[in-house]
């Protein structure tokens, strides 16, 4: 069974598609926006549409192959949710701030694995080596010098980075 669509021979005939229904008009079998904007979901279209116009939208899914479509209309929905919560930035938005999110974990990690071999370093206070130790685990830590450097102060002080 089509979802939306109308038979045009009188028959039975299903509610119209969100966006027929929404722009008022009559949902045919080869309506576009039928597949992927159902009846049940009426605010679905009309963020679509109120962000990038039902015309524009239609020509892009009438260029898209028809396996593209259902992914190009998730990415639409997306995009148009995220215009209306940021309309400035949109998507870049968001992921900006879970780029931000993804480099202060990446601190805490390194941060994490530097106590860790602070500790081992502690541990093996009989041995020798601890600077050759040392300047691997700095080396470790990448291009954080401040990161390197609380490392060092922690493990001089054989205090805890956490605390």
């Amino acid at each position: 069974m089509a979802a939306g669509n109308g038979s045009g021979s009188g028959g039975s005939s299903s509610p119209p598609c969100a966006s027929c229904k929404l722009l008022r008009r009559r949902c045919t079998q080869e309506c576009v926006f039928a597949p992927y904007f159902p009846p049940e979901d009426p605010h679905k279209f009309a963020i679509v549409h109120k962000v990038f116009g039902a015309s524009n939208v239609s020509k892009m899914l009438q260029e898209l192959p028809a396996q593209q479509r259902a992914d190009a209309v998730s990415s639409l929905v997306y995009e148009a949710n995220a215009r209306v919560r940021d309309p400035v930035y949109g998507c870049v938005g968001a992921i900006s701030y879970l780029q931000q999110q993804v480099s202060q974990l990446q601190v805490q990690l390194a941060l994490a694995k530097a106590e860790i071999l602070c500790v081992q370093m502690q541990q093996d206070d009989g041995h020798h080596g601890h600077s050759t130790h040392q300047q691997q685990v700095l080396s470790s830590l990448g291009s954080g010098g401040s990161t390197a450097m609380m490392l060092q102060e922690a493990c001089l002080k054989k205090e805890s980075l956490w605390a």
